[in-house]
């Protein structure tokens, strides 16, 4: 049968409503009611005979009818999407990429492997966007981010980049003036704080000490401005193995041999779960993808 146009706002409405398994995110993502949406899904359901969704107090679950017209739908309109991008941007911009990440991310773990990437893709365009990463992917907004979670964003395909682990690191010359060997010699020193989710109180718990309030002489909203604080000898960082390499392999900081803490989160390449990534888009996350696992230890 020939598909009306009239079909497409059913469409779209039952989409959005199929990936989010709730008609509230969907008529959020649509600018919508959510009784528009139910409307729309309920007017698509009609029209085909069949249920497209099983209806419970906390959302909606997919039919097996639902899931297969879901598949379709989902890969149908991500190819409009695709190509309508397409036409409305510039040969120049088909070739750029937009990224939104955390910037001590950027500065210490994907900096230094870009010369590589460049190499490899001469004609690629990078718009590197640093911030909280959290923008909400507007239309003529980032391609894709990185981003420093559980891996569970609403709306969101997310794939687990890399884990991250915590330390404490010290200047070579705090380390050579007064060896710190152990927890307690931590606990002992001037310590350098920052605002991740994870800090002082997580790695002493984890070493199971007890009873310690950390002395936190700095504290500093960027975890690159509390390292180069550590490398200038103010006291000791709890560094993020993926940001502080650049400053261990100079030898600006040493890690400190005492436990390491594995991190409550991890770093994931999102971006709508709606849209495919466009080529060089995708060729960005396969060179990000190959760089992480070489990183790995």
């Amino acid at each position: 049968m020939t598909l009306r146009s009239d079909w497409l706002p059913t469409l779209a409405a039952f989409e959005s409503a199929a990936r989010h398994q709730n008609f509230a995110h969907a008529a959020h993502e649509l600018n919508l009611t959510a009784s528009a949406v139910s409307h729309h899904v309920r007017k698509l359901e009609a029209r085909l005979g069949i249920a497209l969704f099983h209806r419970h107090a906390r959302g909606v679950l997919l039919t097996p009818s639902g899931l297969l017209l879901a598949d379709a739908t989902s890969s149908t309109l991500a190819d409009l999407d695709d190509v309508i991008g397409r036409l409305r941007r510039s040969p120049a911009d088909n070739e750029l990429v937009r990224i939104v990440t955390l910037h001590s991310w950027s500065c210490g773990w994907l900096l230094p492997r870009l010369p590589s990437f460049a190499a490899l893709h001469p004609g690629i365009r990078l718009s590197i966007e640093t911030g909280a990463a959290l923008s909400q992917f507007e239309e003529g907004g980032p391609d894709l981010g990185i981003r420093l979670g559980g891996g569970h964003w609403p709306g969101l395909a997310a794939h687990l980049l890399m884990p991250e682990h915590l330390f404490p690191v010290a200047s070579p010359a705090m380390v050579r003036m007064c060896p710190i060997e152990s927890v307690a010699a931590v606990a002992r020193m001037p310590l350098i704080g920052d605002a991740g989710r994870q800090g002082w109180h997580d790695w002493f718990r984890a070493a199971k000490v007890r009873g310690v309030t950390p002395d936190e002489r700095f504290h500093f909203s960027d975890s690159n401005a509390a390292l180069n604080a550590a490398a200038l000898g103010l006291g000791i960082a709890l560094a993020r193995d993926r940001t502080a390499e650049p400053f261990i392999q100079s030898g600006r900081l040493v890690q400190l041999p005492v436990p390491v803490l594995r991190g409550r989160w991890s770093y994931y390449i999102v971006y709508p779960a709606h849209r495919r990534l466009r080529g060089p888009a995708q060729r960005f996350v396969e060179w990000l993808q190959g760089e992480a696992a070489r990183a790995m230890p």
